[in-house]
């Protein structure tokens, strides 16, 4: 059983188009770059080419080379030009052509980005996005396709967002914008031209730190985001076929995740397995396990699963495929915890 899912209303107009993922975060950006004067775009080739995945195709010809803001090759430099233009006013939205690449830029994003609100008290916050095009599955070279999200789910003052569809890669990208805190924006690369949904023209908002039931079921509970989503449900209808219902939530949020979905979902069914690219150990499916244990251990009727990328850094090409996880070891998982 497939749920429709309730869908935020504010502000949003009844025509919809029909969105490929990167589409929506174009439209997301276009929507509030045409309302805030604040927001800025700033960014490596993000202005006549677009962007490297062309996120941002048209928005410097159509804002002004004062809004969409090519910049130099400097991740650090980028992202500390952007913390003075937060504090003062402006909501700069910053792109790292891949994830990989913000490794220069940790520095400030550890020691400034998370910590000014806490450091004046209150007095000054960072309003700034940072958006990432992340994970394997597109043969790109070394460092391109890295999974470390769990860098920043481990830094209080930075929220952490990937969301797996396009409706709410547009509705959470404005919320992250619209946040007076800063946040990391996670963008699946391979699946921003997987499939096409409806999408609302204008404004509206999905809730950062809400998870989402994508199917309903009472055997086992399946966490996922990002790329793993449309995985996750493929092995869920497998399972479907052998009588085991799953329970299909999308999470959305890594940090704050969201512990009410994850608690009600595992007392429901009493089983879980979780999903991720990233790398196993410090991986966000450990905080999620601690969740459980947390909330619902006394419901749980066998050890949890998780499902996940191996202990070595992401290999090329040839060797891509074997390292990501699949709907079958997520099935074979399904079938362990139920059959324990």
């Amino acid at each position: 059983m497939i749920l429709s899912v309730d869908r935020p209303a504010e502000g949003q107009t009844t025509k919809t188009n029909e969105l490929t993922l990167v589409q929506a975060v174009t439209d997301g950006l276009r929507t509030i770059l045409k309302e805030d004067d604040r927001v800025l775009l700033l960014g490596e080739d993000i202005g006549k080419n677009g962007g490297v995945f062309r996120a941002t195709e048209g928005l410097q010809e159509e804002f002004g080379e004062d809004r969409v803001i090519d910049t130099p090759l400097s991740e650090a430099g980028i992202i500390g030009t952007s913390i003075g233009m937060a504090v003062n006013g402006f909501k700069p939205v910053v792109e790292m052509q891949f994830f990989g690449f913000i490794y220069p830029a940790y520095e400030q994003i550890m020691t400034h980005v998370s910590r000014i609100r806490m450091r004046t008290m209150g007095s000054y916050t960072v309003p700034m996005v940072i958006r990432a095009p992340y994970g394997a599955g597109i043969r790109a070279p070394e460092v391109h396709s890295d999974s470390v999200e769990a860098l920043f789910t481990h830094m209080p003052g930075i929220k952490v967002v990937c969301p797996s569809s396009a409706y709410d890669a547009k509705g959470l990208l404005i919320a992250a914008i619209e946040d007076p805190d800063p946040v990391l924006f996670l963008e699946s690369m391979r699946i921003y031209r997987a499939n096409r949904e409806e999408v609302p023209e204008g404004k509206y908002i999905v809730e950062i730190g809400k998870g989402k039931r994508l199917k309903e079921g009472d055997d086992v509970s399946v966490f996922a985001w990002g790329a793993m989503v449309p995985v996750a449900m493929k092995a869920a209808e497998q399972a479907e076929k052998y009588g085991i219902t799953c329970d299909v939530i999308d999470l959305r949020t890594l940090y704050p995740l969201d512990k009410d979905i994850i608690a009600e979902s595992v007392k429901k069914t009493g089983r879980a397995v979780i999903v991720h690219e990233a790398h196993a150990t410090g991986g966000v499916g450990n905080d999620i396990v601690s969740i459980i244990n947390d909330t619902s251990f006394l419901y749980i009727k066998s050890p949890i699963e998780r499902v996940t990328g191996f202990d070595v850094p992401v290999p090329l090409f040839a060797l891509e495929e074997h390292y990501l996880p699949t709907p079958k070891r997520v099935f074979n998982a399904i079938e362990k915890v139920v059959h324990f």
